[in-house]
Parts: C-alpha cells; sequence; structure tokens
C-alpha cells in the first residue's frame, strides 16, 4: 500500500488522519493535512479544530471585534430623560449636602473657637520650634556625649547662624502682622474685622482639632444609595446558591467577567455581566428576592434584566436609590395640555429608571391583566384618555364591573355602557357586532382605493383624516371582560367576535382593548388571548395566569409578574413595545384629573365635528330584540323534522342579517358549535342528523323540530 493511500477511522477523536504506510505503521499526519479526498467522494474532510485553509478574511475579524462595541456617548447621555435624571441626582446630593452642611453652621463655629486655644499654643510651639531650631537638638546631644569636640562645634555653629536668620524671619513677620492688624483695626470696616477674626479663630481651630476628630459631621442622605460595585455583585451573586456561580466567584474559579465599567444609569446604578458557561440570566432573575437580601436593598430597588440580543448568559443587573413603588412619579405628559395622534405612541408610564415609556396602539390590540386592586383598570383609563385627546377616534367603551372607573369617558364615547348585568353585557355585544360589520365596509372602501392613494392596503393618518371614506380609528375597549367571555348566554359569540376584529382590524384601524381581573382559561378565550400584539401584567396568582396574558412559555423566560409585591400598584410587565419585556409603572390619573382631560378632549372633539353616540345623549345601545326559539321554528317549517345546525344557521342569517349575520360568516362546524352552545341554556338537545347528499349518506350534528317546540313554554329567558 502507498503513501497516496489514506484511512480515515471513523470514530476517532479529533477527527485523526492517518497514512498507511508499507509496513502497515501508521503515523499521525501533520497538523497542515486538513482536507482529504479520494475517487469515491469530492466532499473535503474538515478536521475539528484545526485553522481553515480558505484565505483569512480580515474584514470578517473586524466585524467580530466590534459587534460589541462600548458607545461613544455615555448610556445616560443617550437621551433627554436619562441625562435629566442623572444631574437632578447630582444636583439634588449637593443641594442636600450644602443645606445640611449650612444649617449646622454654627455648630461647627463654636466646635472651631472651643479648639482654637489648642490651635493658637499648636501655632505658637509651631514658631518657636522653628525659630530656635530645636530640632537639631537631639544631634547636638549626640555629638556632645560621644565627645565629639569638632563634630559638636560644627552642629553649635551652624545652630546659631540658623538661629539667627530664623529669629529676623520671625521678628520681622511679629512687626509686620501686628501693624497690619493696627491698620486694619483702625481703616477696614467692621464686618470686615469680625470676617478676619472669625477666619483666624477658624484656622486656629482646625490646626487645634484632633486627628480622631472631625469638624463637619458626615452628611446622611436617606434616599441615596449605596454605590454598586463589582465586589458588592460578586457577593450577591454568590449568595444565590446556583452551583456554577459559586465555582466561578469561589477559590480557583474562573471568576465574572464585566463587559462594561459599573455607571450611573438614571436615579440608580446599572451593571452588565456576562454570566460562568451554563448559567442564565434567567437563573439570577428566579432568585430576585435573594439577589436583593445580598445587596441589603429593598427588592422593588433590584431589578436583573436579561440581554439575550447579546446571548442568555449576559445580565444587565439595574440596582435604584429608592424602591420603585415609593419612587415619585411626574405627571401624565397630557395632563394639562396636548392632544394625541393615535398613530403615534401615547405615553403611558415610566419604568425603573424613570424614563417615559409609550404605548403604540395602531394597528396594534392590547391586553391587561391583573389580580384585583393593582391598578389595572387605572392603565386602561391612561390609554383611552389618549385616544380621547385624538378628536378623530371614536370610542366605545364597557365597563363590566359597575363602579364608574371609567365614567369620564362616558363624555366622548359613541357607545358607553356600566355594570355586569345581562343588559349591559348584551350592549357590549351588540356593539361588537356593529365593529364586526363595519370591518366588511371598511375593506371595500379599502379594496376600492387606488394603489397610489392606499399603496399599504391599510389605514394610513391621510385616509382617516378623510371623514367621507369613515376609516377614522375606532377603539373598542372593556374593563372586566371576564364577565362577558364567561357570559352563559353571549360568551361564546363575543370570543368569536373578539377573535375575528383582532384578527382582522389590525389594518383597518379598528384597535381592542380589553382588560380582565381572571385571566385564566375558563374566562380568556385563547383565540383572544393568542392574537393579542401588546401585553400589560400587573401581579398575578400563578403561572398560568401569567402566561396567559404574557403568552406562553413568559414565566418559563423569566418574565414573571407573580414576583410583585402587594406594595407594587401599577407596576407590571409590557410586552410587545420593545424587543425585550420592560417593567413599567402606569402613569397615575385620578378621577377628577380624568373628568378635566375628558373635559378637553370632548371640546377638541366639538372644535372637529366628531362627537356622536352616547357623547351627544343619543339613547345608549339598544339591542333588536328577537326570540331564537321563534326564529329557529320559523325557518324550519313544520314538515322538516330534523336539520342540520349549519343550515338553521344559514336560514337564520337571511332571516335577520344584523342579529345572525356573524354566526353564518363562520365555517360549518363552527357554525354548529355556536348553535349549540346558544340552545343550551334553553335544553334543546343537539345529536346527530343523517341526510343524504350526492348519493351518499352523511351524519352532521343538528337539532329536531319538535324538541325546540316542546321547549317554547318552558324557556328560561328571551334572547334579546
Amino acid at each position: 500500500m502507498t503513501a497516496a493511500e489514506i484511512e480515515i477511522t471513523p470514530g476517532s477523536p479529533q477527527g485523526v488522519v492517518e497514512e498507511l504506510v508499507d509496513d502497515h505503521e501508521t503515523v499521525p499526519t501533520a497538523p497542515e493535512a486538513e482536507t482529504v479526498s479520494d475517487d469515491l467522494s469530492a466532499s473535503p474532510v474538515v478536521l475539528v479544530d484545526q485553522p481553515s485553509p480558505a484565505d483569512h478574511d480580515w474584514l470578517t475579524e473586524i466585524e467580530e471585534r466590534t459587534k460589541n462595541r462600548l458607545p461613544i456617548v455615555p448610556v445616560w447621555l443617550r437621551s433627554k430623560a436619562e441625562a435629566l435624571a442623572v444631574m437632578g441626582w447630582l444636583v439634588n446630593h449637593y443641594a442636600y449636602v450644602g443645606a445640611y452642611h449650612l444649617t449646622r453652621s454654627p455648630k461647627y463655629l463654636g466646635r472651631l473657637a472651643a479648639r482654637s486655644p489648642r490651635g493658637a499654643g499648636k501655632a505658637v510651639k509651631a514658631v518657636v520650634s522653628w525659630t530656635f531650631d530645636t530640632e537639631g537638638r537631639p544631634v547636638r546631644k549626640l555629638a556632645a556625649a560621644g565627645r565629639d569636640a569638632e563634630q559638636y562645634l560644627k552642629l553649635s555653629k551652624a545652630h546659631d547662624v540658623r538661629v539667627r536668620n530664623r529669629l529676623i524671619v520671625s521678628v520681622s513677620a511679629a512687626v509686620v502682622l501686628a501693624l497690619g492688624a493696627v491698620l486694619a483695626m483702625e481703616t477696614a470696616p467692621t464686618y470686615s474685622q469680625w470676617a478676619a477674626l472669625a477666619g483666624l479663630v477658624s484656622l486656629l481651630g482646625a490646626v487645634g482639632t484632633p486627628a480622631d476628630k472631625r469638624v463637619f459631621d458626615r452628611a446622611v442622605i436617606p434616599t441615596q444609595a449605596q454605590k454598586l460595585t463589582s465586589d458588592l455583585v460578586l457577593r450577591a451573586l454568590g449568595a444565590l446558591g446556583i452551583a456554577e456561580l459559586n465555582k466561578a466567584v469561589g477559590k480557583g474559579g474562573d471568576g465574572i467577567n464585566f463587559p462594561a465599567p459599573i455607571t450611573r444609569d438614571g436615579p440608580g446604578w446599572r451593571a452588565d455581566v456576562d454570566l460562568p458557561f451554563g448559567v442564565t440570566a434567567t437563573d439570577v432573575m428566579d432568585k430576585r428576592a435573594r439577589l436583593a437580601s445580598a445587596l441589603r436593598r429593598p427588592l422593588g430597588c433590584v431589578w436583573p434584566e436579561p440581554a439575550a440580543h447579546i446571548h442568555p448568559g449576559r445580565l444587565v443587573l439595574w440596582v435604584g436609590d429608592q424602591d420603585m413603588n415609593k419612587a415619585r412619579q411626574p405627571l401624565w405628559p397630557m395632563t394639562r395640555t396636548g392632544q394625541v395622534d393615535l398613530f403615534q405612541p401615547i405615553p403611558f408610564g415610566t419604568d425603573q429608571r424613570g424614563r417615559m415609556v409609550s404605548v403604540p396602539l395602531m394597528y396594534r390590540n392590547l391586553l391587561i391583566g391583573a389580580m384585583p386592586g393593582f391598578g389595572k383598570t387605572f392603565a386602561l383609563r391612561v390609554l383611552l384618555l389618549g385616544a380621547a385627546l385624538d378628536p378623530s377616534a371614536e370610542l366605545r367603551v364597557f365597563e363590566l364591573k359597575g363602579t364608574g372607573d371609567l365614567k369620564p369617558l362616558a363624555k366622548v364615547s359613541h357607545h358607553y355602557a356600566s355594570g355586569a348585568k345581562d343588559s349591559t353585557i348584551e350592549a357590549c355585544v351588540v356593539s361588537l357586532r356593529e365593529v364586526y360589520r363595519d370591518l366588511e365596509r371598511r375593506a371595500d372602501v379599502i379594496d376600492g382605493l387606488p394603489e397610489d392613494v392606499c399603496p399599504e392596503n391599510k389605514v394610513t393618518p391621510e385616509l382617516a383624516a378623510q371623514k367621507a371614506l369613515g376609516l377614522h380609528p375606532l377603539v373598542f375597549a372593556a374593563d372586566e371582560v371576564q364577565e362577558l367571555f364567561s357570559h352563559e348566554e353571549f360568551g361564546e359569540e363575543a370570543a368569536k367576535l373578539c377573535t375575528a376584529i383582532i384578527k382582522r382590524g389590525r389594518a383597518l384601524g379598528v384597535i381592542l382593548l380589553l382588560a380582565t381581573q381572571r385571566p385564566d382559561k375558563d374566562s380568556m378565550p385563547t383565540g383572544v388571548s393568542a392574537n393579542v400584539l401588546v401585553r400589560f401584567c400587573l401581579k398575578v396568582a400563578g403561572q398560568v395566569e401569567n402566561d396567559m396574558v404574557l403568552g406562553t412559555s413568559a414565566y418559563r423566560n423569566g418574565i414573571r409578574a407573580t414576583t410583585f409585591t402587594d406594595q407594587d400598584l401599577g407596576i407590571g410587565y409590557l410586552l410587545g413595545v420593545s424587543t425585550e419585556a420592560r417593567i413599567v409603572r402606569s402613569y397615575y390619573l385620578d378621577n377628577p384629573t380624568s373628568g378635566r382631560i375628558a373635559d378637553r378632549a370632548r371640546a377638541l372633539r366639538e372644535a372637529a365635528g366628531t362627537l356622536s353616540g352616547y357623547a351627544v345623549g343619543q339613547v345608549p345601545v339598544e339591542p333588536v330584540s328577537y326570540d331564537l326559539l321563534a326564529d329557529i321554528l320559523t325557518v324550519v317549517p313544520a314538515g322538516e323534522d330534523k336539520v342540520w345546525n349549519s343550515v338553521v344557521v344559514d336560514r337564520l342569517a337571511e332571516l335577520r342579517p344584523e342579529v345572525y349575520g356573524p354566526w353564518a360568516d363562520q365555517a360549518d362546524e363552527a357554525k354548529t358549535a355556536h348553535l349549540t352552545a346558544v340552545l343550551k341554556p334553553y335544553g334543546v338537545k343537539v345529536g346527530q342528523v343523517y341526510r343524504t347528499v350526492d348519493g351518499r349518506g352523511v351524519n352532521r350534528r343538528g337539532i329536531t323540530r319538535g324538541d325546540v317546540v316542546e321547549a317554547v313554554p318552558k324557556k328560561i329567558r328571551r334572547v334579546r
């Protein structure tokens, strides 16, 4: 066998390539032998961890090295809000220190005056010692003790010369100071004399202050947190009980890398940390309470966040000076003045750093979830008042709790109702039907526009401004929406309508805002929760509720609204606005303030001529009265004993399109399920109905007319 014949051992580690020589001895190839080909395959074999034989791409290497360059402009100077926050912190710090010491200046002056005699004695002693050269006395004594006459005479002569010169200087200085003092007493104003005396006493007092005592007290700033250092961060991470972290920070470990310096970031400190291999930012976020304990900070001050766009092991640790729920929050920017354009984001709240967070509503829908009493309705009210300040927007607001938390919006709403009564639920469903039908009209309008007018096939600011087109923004809001979706009679229809509006309304200028205090699978249809883009989740009870609002796997990925405390009112995770989930505290608007904003919004609408519906005193939404069982008996004649559900729905839609039209827009299976659900309260059974279609026997679910006739006398309620 020749040296040209090569064998590659398939299972050999490191992809070792061996040459076979004539005496069957195997010799490893040189490292340069990176690829081998034979007659059977033209594919090269690349050795593991060997340099590529291809030409080195220096541009690629530069690009890789510059991916994570530190910013030229510091983080806190990138935005006006952050720069103002840092400058405000500095001004507050030094203003506090100055005020603290200024109020204690009499105490400091008294302390200095009491120590000035000691200082005067030390000053006189120092001058005398210098003038008479007392520091050389030990050397002269040493020469005399050693009976070194020559050395002693030299030292004495030098001493006499030094004393004579220094005495002249001291006497001259004393005479000049005495004359200056007499002249100042005769010519200088009284306040200058007292100032000079105070300065002299202060100087002597500072000289007389013992080394172990202070002149000025240490200013203690209550709201100022301890500076975050790498030692504190390492100590805290090492206390979390994560094995790989313990190895890294322990003796002989690889340590933890800080890819950027720890800096001030708004009203707090920011540390970027590269965690050890195999440890993710989510692992640390899971132990946020232990991390806060290790840092000796309140839980509301410690906010670990992932930087997944870099890698899962990059942790951004932000430690605030104050607990987020206690920090003073600025006013909503639109509180006193201003107008909103719904095609632009609406100011919604602030993050941990005090930076404003805005929420875009156009082309989006929003879901808010929380336990009762944590600020869900207040957060919804901020967005609705923002929408109200756009005079072109049509508002339909349904507050299904009945406490009147959204009552200020009644002044500007086209539809408004409050309460958990059946009539309010029904009015909400009727309004949803109108919105659903309006989707068809809007789609037809957009489809009929020229391409140069509507190139993107969706509502634009220019199209919304043309009243004749009727493409203005339409905002439908329902608070405590679990009351709607869990309603025995209207819940299923409402769920289907909302799902259809969420899916189709985005490009048509229709916006759905839903809020619930019970975000679970029984009261929040998955078709709704799965298709909402923007989500705001305040404190919830568990993982199921967390993921119902924030999306599947949110809890597993460390986005956990369960970690908020009972004091974290208005604070939640905001998802769908930026690439990462953000912790946001919504602006607080009480009822009187909301009323004043709504008055301003009404004035804008009156000026624009867009006030309509409930806001101008029109009769509230009145559902069209109908009797479901009577309508079924109308469309199923007496001679037809059994009929499929889907056929019944189609006939009902022909009879009353304004009521049953949305039912008929569904697929056959959905029609069947829908009619089954609405007939359940009446006790009408649904079973298999056999029919022959095109010569073949087909079984589908349907009803028997006799069952409907029997249900009429004992029906539970009249469906409206």
